[in-house]
């Protein structure tokens, strides 16, 4: 297993500017934050939820740290095994891995170890676990006399090693016997800003013109992305209030691209298009974007009505137009001959629930929140999306059937079963399974290379008859 030196010099720290800056809340607080959103996620509740509730001048050095701890937690939780002999309270375990992660290797730690445990001890001394200070300030001494020893102790557990559940290491040897490793090192990096330029209204040359003269290097990645060399305020972006540019990494942007090229237009009228699961809106945007002007007639559906809001917003910025559903793409009979005149669809876009386990490195909580038996709860869901939906297809159209997921059950398998059951539908060339990082598939978009992409499954489908 590849692993790295414990006990190498410490280089110079470069704390980021949230941390850097004069004003920021002392580091102390920072670290009590950090660990009261820890806490939370490991009950459950997601980091997007949790850090919404942090104080605004508190919260982008608390999200930086946090999303560290996620990316080292189980080295954390392994070393904390190491220093106490019994499971401490979940605020004083929350704190515990919260040092330890962010100090356990030198190279990566964003302040000097000694740091990092003194303001830990003042945290606790600060708050809730004032009676349990000294038994954290124990456990952390120790750590820093012995940590070289305590780090080799545990070099031999895959979840210390890799930093994710055991049964989600156990799934990604069993699905991808030759890249388990890759993808989950990919997910323990921080993954590129990327923006999909909108090409209705500039060309990606000129966008990353407007970049560059801002001294922001970009690399041109898919049909229309730009993969930034260092991430930036989005109100930074040049254009970005006008809809010149979204944020979308570049293997989502793919859909589009994949649904639409060499689909032929209906005589006479739109292309009726149905974006399945369309929140928050960037694909059902892509859509519009990639097709010339007034050739689309898309249908944005979404469940939940907070989230379809979010769609209007984003086609809003953009200056799109869509026909925007609040409803169950699983439940037809309330939707389709209401809503879109029992008129079958010329392509399907169904970006399907999932464990979103190509996306760790954006979204670090995830390995944490799932459960294996979810992945299995899923895969239903999708298979059920499947079948209802295949028949609001029209003869001759195409479904795309994608998943932000590297788990084969969410991905070839769900489509070979699908396939399987339905003698109407054949498969078009897709990429398959992309896994996370700069690997692309060999073979795909030649001309187009993805650079530094998330995990993502797409598969095509057309309808025979």
């Amino acid at each position: 297993m590849n692993q790295r030196t414990h006990s190498s010099p410490r280089r110079a720290a470069a704390p980021s500017q949230a941390h850097a800056a004069s004003a920021a809340p002392p580091l102390w607080q920072q670290l009590d934050a950090v660990a009261q959103c820890l806490q939370s996620v490991l009950e459950g509740q997601s980091s997007r939820s949790v850090l919404a509730r942090v104080t605004q001048p508190l919260r982008p050095g608390v999200q930086a740290l946090l999303f560290q701890v996620l990316r080292q937690l189980g080295r954390a939780q392994a070393l904390q095994k190491q220093l106490a002999s019994r499971n401490p309270p979940p605020r004083v375990s929350a704190l515990l891995n919260t040092a330890l992660a962010l100090a356990w290797d030198e190279s990566r730690a964003p302040y000097p170890p000694f740091t990092l445990v003194n303001q830990t001890v003042e945290a606790a001394k600060q708050g809730p676990t004032r009676a349990q200070s000294g038994f954290i300030n124990a456990c952390l001494r120790r750590f820093l006399r012995e940590r070289d020893a305590l780090v080799a102790a545990t070099d031999d557990q895959p979840q210390a090693v890799w930093n994710h559940p055991a049964w989600w290491i156990a799934r990604l040897r069993k699905d991808h016997p030759d890249h388990w490793q890759a993808i989950l090192q990919a997910n323990n990096e921080q993954p590129p800003m990327t923006l999909r330029v909108n090409r209705q209204q500039t060309d990606r040359q000129s966008y990353q013109a407007a970049l560059q003269s801002m001294d922001v290097p970009s690399l041109a990645v898919a049909d229309s992305g730009l993969q930034l060399q260092h991430a930036l305020p989005v109100q930074s972006l040049p254009g970005f209030d006008e809809g010149l540019a979204s944020v979308q990494d570049a293997a989502a942007q793919l859909a589009a691209p994949l649904l639409l090229q060499g689909l032929e237009q209906p005589a006479g009228r739109a292309l009726r298009v149905l974006d399945a699961c369309a929140a928050p809106g960037g694909k059902t945007a892509h859509l519009l974007e990639y097709a010339a002007p007034q050739t689309l007639e898309v249908t944005a559906l979404e469940i939940d009505a907070e989230r379809a809001a979010r769609i209007a917003d984003t086609l809003g910025r953009l200056r799109l137009q869509a026909r925007v559903v609040v409803a169950d793409a699983s439940r037809p009979d309330q939707w389709f001959d209401a809503q879109c005149g029992g008129q079958r669809f010329d392509a399907i876009l169904l970006d399907a629930p999932c464990t979103a386990s190509g996306i760790v490195r954006r979204q670090p909580d995830v390995r944490w929140l799932r459960r294996e038996s979810d992945v299995r709860q899923l895969a239903e869901i999708q298979a059920r999306l499947l079948d209802t939906l295949w028949p609001l297809l029209q003869p001759g159209g195409r479904l795309l059937y994608c998943t932000c997921s590297v788990f084969r059950e969410e991905g070839e398998a769900q489509v070979q079963a699908f396939v399987t059951r339905n003698s109407e539908a054949r498969t078009l060339a897709a990429p398959g399974h992309l896994i996370p990082g700069k690997a692309d598939k060999a073979g795909m978009l030649a001309d187009n290379a993805l650079g530094d992409h998330d995990g993502f499954f797409y598969a095509l489908l057309q309808k025979t008859r």
